[in-house]
């Protein structure tokens, strides 16, 4: 019986199958298998030479440092851990619109300024339109080698003479090589694709950086195996109705995965955000019900943000809870602690949260602020405006201290607060007069909800009940 020549291979996840199937089993996806040639590179192991083994050297021998790019763009540097790594590969994702062509471009600019040799491919716009997007940005006079094309081989063809230091791939989904007779954009092509632009970039030390598409889950599309081959991952979020945005790293072999660069969209580009907390709390006004200043941390940078909610009955049998920003399940499990420790019902209410700004949390140390952002709204009484709030929730009801909570009360006495919220720390027992600005202490969701009480009885700045 002849064997067979061809495999099917899932569209959204890479997995393969012997044979055609209406769904995947690794994924659950329906009608994504592609019929595709068979590799016959492999050789049998009985027929494999038997290789000279493998050079083993010593855990602690010493190492040269890793030469970086530093591109001149602060926040950029920043998240990729101080500049681009010579011989890595970076694969750069976010929404259609979001300004991955536009703050690549800039970076691009910058190193040609510094006499860097860079080459910028574009498989998605012709070079016209990416000539005039340059003289929008102000770059166009930099010495910055420009092409379209599709096929791999011319470009690495032309790579491979001219030796840049930085080349951009904009973008990896248009990339087809003749080897496979899959349409741009398959798993098979993106895959193949990425494995020989991460061999270039390996063998002639530049760095290589990939601009890939998202899915409608906000998921870099194509295999995940992509995201294993390359270096580092690098996400840019925001909302097109705001005008900042945020360069987050969720993968980085050569610096921290918990830096965020913020950058503000301009007629003339992206511009870099020195102090991002003064932009999220932008235009807020006065102290008002259900919004709570939650003092936040991302990587090594404290920032601070709004936390806004709101409880209203329910106009229909169901209650609704909708949330941008956070995580809904971690609403949920507020809710019912506060409903189970302090006797709070949100059974018949539609309780409604948002980050301004459009900002994204992730951490648990604002599941106190969302605790008094949404006690503010149920008992219709603000906050002081000079107050900034950040502790995490246990299940028991007990607010725990959270991590570097010094840098987020300095960030905080720089913007203008006067008082924290926020959990006695056991290394700061007793000595809160050190801090830079006053600690409320709380220690357990009751004495929050008894503050907000006391609040709403006498009025929101009653001494008594935010004394420290």
């Amino acid at each position: 019986m002849p064997k067979p020549t061809s495999v099917f291979v899932c569209q959204s996840c890479g997995s393969v199958h012997g044979k055609w199937a209406g769904r995947c089993d690794a994924c659950g996806e329906w009608n994504t298998l592609v019929e595709e040639a068979k590799s016959q590179n492999a050789a049998p192991a009985h027929k494999r030479r038997k290789g000279r083994g493998l050079d083993f050297v010593d855990l602690g021998a010493e190492t040269m440092d890793v030469p970086r790019l530093v591109t001149g763009i602060g926040e950029l540097d920043r998240v990729t851990g101080g500049g681009l790594v010579s011989g890595s590969a970076l694969l750069v994702g976010g929404d259609p619109g979001i300004g991955k062509s536009t703050l690549l471009l800039q970076a691009v600019g910058a190193l040609a300024k510094q006499g860097k040799k860079v080459a910028y491919i574009s498989g998605e716009e012709s070079v016209g339109q990416v000539q005039r997007r340059a003289k929008r940005l102000g770059v166009a006079d930099q010495p910055v080698s420009l092409a379209s094309e599709t096929s791999l081989t011319p470009i690495l063809d032309a790579l491979t003479a001219t030796k840049p230091d930085v080349v951009i791939i904009d973008s990896i989904q248009t990339l087809w090589t003749d080897q496979l007779g899959a349409a741009p954009g398959t798993v098979a092509q993106v895959r193949a694709c990425s494995q020989e632009l991460v061999r270039f970039a390996k063998k002639s030390g530049s760095c290589v950086i990939l601009v890939g598409h998202v899915t409608k889950d906000g998921q870099i599309a194509g295999p995940r195996v992509v995201e294993h081959m390359v270096d580092a991952v690098l996400y840019f979020e925001g909302e097109r109705a705001h005008q900042f945005r945020i360069l987050r790293a969720h993968k980085n072999r050569f610096g921290p995965t918990d830096e965020i660069g913020v950058f503000e969209m301009c007629d003339t580009g992206l511009s870099e955000v020195l102090n991002p907390s003064a932009l999220f709390l932008d235009g807020r006004g006065d102290a008002s019900e259900g919004s709570a200043v939650f003092a936040g941390l991302e990587g090594s940078r404290p920032v601070l943000t709004e936390i806004q909610a709101l409880v209203a009955p329910a106009a229909f049998g169901t209650p609704r809870r909708a949330v941008v920003g956070w995580d809904s399940s971690r609403l949920a499990m507020v809710l019912a602690v506060l409903e189970a420790r302090c006797g709070l019902s949100f059974a018949g209410k539609d309780v409604y949260l948002n980050v301004a700004g459009g900002f994204r949390i992730n951490e648990p140390a604002a599941d106190l602020a969302v605790a008094a952002a949404i006690a503010s709204s149920s008992f219709d009484v603000s906050l002081p405006s000079d107050l900034v709030v950040f502790g995490e929730i246990s299940l028991s009801g007990d607010v725990r201290p959270v991590s570097r909570a010094d840098a987020r009360l300095k960030e905080a006495a720089k913007l203008g607060f006067e008082r924290a919220l926020a959990a006695p720390s056991p290394k700061r027992e007793g000595r809160n007069d050190n801090a830079a600005i006053p600690i409320i202490a709380i220690r357990s969701l009751r004495d929050l909800i008894r503050r907000v009480e006391a609040a709403a009885e006498r009025g929101p700045d009653t001494p008594e009940s935010w004394a420290a």
